[in-house]
């Protein structure tokens, strides 16, 4: 008999930046027997689009390759498909707690960086209008939340 998998996904505004960063950092930390790790942006901007050539960059510096993820909107059906979704600032979290069908589906929903500093609702910068020094911070940021959502989940 198999082990029912957790699902975890990540969302962000436009699903090229941060969410892939977080999906990839998370994919490398957990073993995909156990667990799926996706991501979704809360707007439609890039449906299907590859990440941002930065966050690609930023990933294979570090040994993860997100290339061949594709931009998704959250969906009201992710609530049934997901057992945890992470979020990365108030903006989606206001977005992704509204369209939850209920207060069981609400409660999946938490900022990623409280995994680092609980309760503090801290957002991860959208560092799609900066240079590479913000997609650098940004996953040093994520990295530091995934590795504690890796042990507490393997714990």
């Amino acid at each position: 008999m198999q082990s029912k998998q957790t699902k975890i996904l990540m969302v962000c505004l436009g699903n090229i930046c941060r969410s892939p960063l977080a999906e990839g950092i998370l994919k490398s930390k957990l073993p995909s027997t156990n667990f799926v790790v996706d991501s979704a942006g809360t707007g439609d901007y890039h449906i299907n689009e590859a990440p941002d050539p930065r966050s690609i960059q930023v990933a294979k510096k570090y040994g993860i390759d997100i290339s061949e993820q594709r931009g998704r909107q959250f969906k009201v059906s992710d609530f049934k498909n997901f057992d945890f979704i992470y979020v990365m600032d108030s903006a989606n979290y206001t977005h992704v707690v509204n369209m939850a069908p209920n207060p069981e589906d609400a409660e999946k929903v938490t900022y990623i960086l409280n995994e680092v500093y609980p309760n503090q609702n801290h957002s991860v910068p959208d560092p799609y209008t900066g240079g590479i020094q913000g997609f650098e911070s940004t996953f040093k940021m994520l990295d530091d939340a995934c590795n504690r959502i890796a042990e507490k989940l393997q714990s």
